[in-house]
């Protein structure tokens, strides 16, 4: 009941929901003879938050068989949603990722674990969702981010000062000479000095402190609200880290304090750390993630593997200048690829687009044609860039299975080809290792072509 309605992300056209159902369940003071009207309202009432997690409805129909449609883009999340006909709360709009299995997150989790990419949720200050904590991002989210920076972290040293009091043998640091003098009357005390001294060590109050983050943090990742999958890819690291928190008590905080002097990856393990102490007291209120910026990381890192093992190079998001004075205000000052594979005098232009194409390859849609139309634009701009009379980019979109098609064009007046490969990649762990191996026949039949045209 808390659920006004839930879709994937990259949907051109949800299931219509029917005006009449809608006035009964949930805009019941509305005239169902004008129910057009109140839809048309309920859109215009929740602008703001549709715009937000990047949706789009639209009323078709009229009055009594209206009914109401939703176009999803890159963005998953949750918004909260008014009643035009009362101004009150009635239910959460989810959008959930493409790939929903038995847990909605769980390939996007191992995806961003392998990334080693921070793509955290963006948030929008709203009235708290009714779904509460069911549909905001899982606490083992932000445990596996914290997991992560751990592991930078230990991997460095992180050492501060610590003021200890100890007894010596001779007088040093900070004596208590009162002290001392209370009881230097006995012979055996007479080479006894209480001190203090400043120690550089690991062993400090902050470390400790994360050390009890990392306890609720173990705590999460192995309990039964993460997935099985999940849970067992991370056994080995926890004990690692187990090992290597071995002599650092925790300490219970409520915050850690975050330092101006603090380094990268300190301020990071932090900054996850304070994530994790303060999830139970946020309010669970219109939350998104782009999609679109994983694919992205996704596609390169994909690229990325097969030219290591093909002896190329992968350049990502390489930024390719403008040279003139005087720029518009409206100029763009560079133009930058996703990717560009490099092997010798090959070059091979990648752009990543996080949209819908795949999964309706014979939808007529304007829309579809006009996006298309400017991705092949901006990737054929790219291509521009290439010294052979015969250039190459691909063009990736993600898709339910693999797939590949290449698309040719050629001036006959200078005999200048362009070939654009449409890559299909599923965003799944489990389908990489079959990406790579396709990738690195195409690029295997690009470089044989280009040294032949090369020559």
């Amino acid at each position: 009941m808390n659920i006004f309605n839930q879709i994937p992300c990259l949907t051109e056209q949800s299931t219509p929901l029917k005006g009449i159902d809608l006035q009964k369940k949930w805009f019941k003071s509305a005239d169902k003879r004008i129910i057009g009207q109140y839809l048309q309202k309920f859109i215009d009432y929740n602008i703001n938050y549709f715009n937000f997690l990047g949706v789009h409805p639209y009323v078709v129909g009229t009055e009594l068989n209206s009914s109401l449609i939703f176009n999803s883009t890159e963005f998953i999340g949750a918004i909260p949603l008014r009643a035009s006909d009362t101004g009150k709360q009635i239910g959460d709009l989810v959008v959930i990722p493409r790939f929903t299995g038995k847990n909605r997150f769980e390939e996007y989790i191992e995806i961003l674990d392998l990334l080693d990419a921070d793509i955290n949720p963006q948030f929008l200050e709203s009235i708290p969702l009714i779904s509460g904590a069911n549909y905001r991002p899982p606490l083992y989210l932000e445990a596996i981010k914290f997991i992560s920076n751990l592991e930078q972290l230990v991997k460095t040293s992180w050492r501060k000062f610590s003021n200890i009091e100890t007894i010596e043998n001779y007088p040093i640091g900070q004596v208590n000479w009162t002290k001392y003098i209370n009881n230097e009357f006995k012979v055996e005390n007479r080479l006894k000095f209480q001190t203090r001294k400043n120690i550089l060590s690991e062993i400090h109050t902050e470390y400790n402190e994360i050390r009890y983050v990392f306890d609720l943090a173990k705590k999460e990742l192995l309990s039964s609200s993460t997935p099985v999958r999940i849970r067992v890819s991370l056994n080995a690291r926890l004990m690692y880290l187990e090992e290597k928190f071995y002599l650092h008590k925790p300490k219970e905080t409520n915050n850690i304090h975050i330092r101006s002097s603090d380094s990268i990856i300190v301020r990071n393990c932090k900054e996850t750390a304070n994530k994790i102490l303060n999830y139970n007291f946020e309010d669970s209120i219109a939350w998104r993630v782009n999609f679109s910026d994983v694919f992205e990381k996704y596609v390169q890192y994909i690229f990325r593997e097969t030219a290591k093992e093909n002896g190329g190079k992968l350049n990502s998001n390489y930024k390719i200048y403008s040279r003139t004075s005087n720029y518009y205000s409206w100029e763009l000052k560079h133009i930058e690829p996703d990717a560009i594979y490099q092997k010798d005098h090959l070059l091979v232009f990648i752009d990543a687009k996080y949209k819908s194409h795949l999964y309706n390859k014979y939808d007529i849609s304007e829309k579809l044609k006009n996006d298309h139309r400017q991705d092949l634009h901006q990737i054929m701009s790219y291509m521009s860039f290439g010294q052979s009379d015969l250039k190459f980019g691909f063009l990736c979109y993600p898709s339910e299975k693999l797939d590949i098609k290449e698309i040719s064009y050629k001036n006959n007046l200078n005999e200048v080809a362009n070939s654009i490969f449409i890559l299909g990649i599923p965003l799944q762990k489990s389908s990489i290792t079959e990406s790579k191996q396709l990738l690195s026949r195409i690029l295997y039949k690009i470089e044989s072509t280009s040294i032949l045209n090369y020559k």
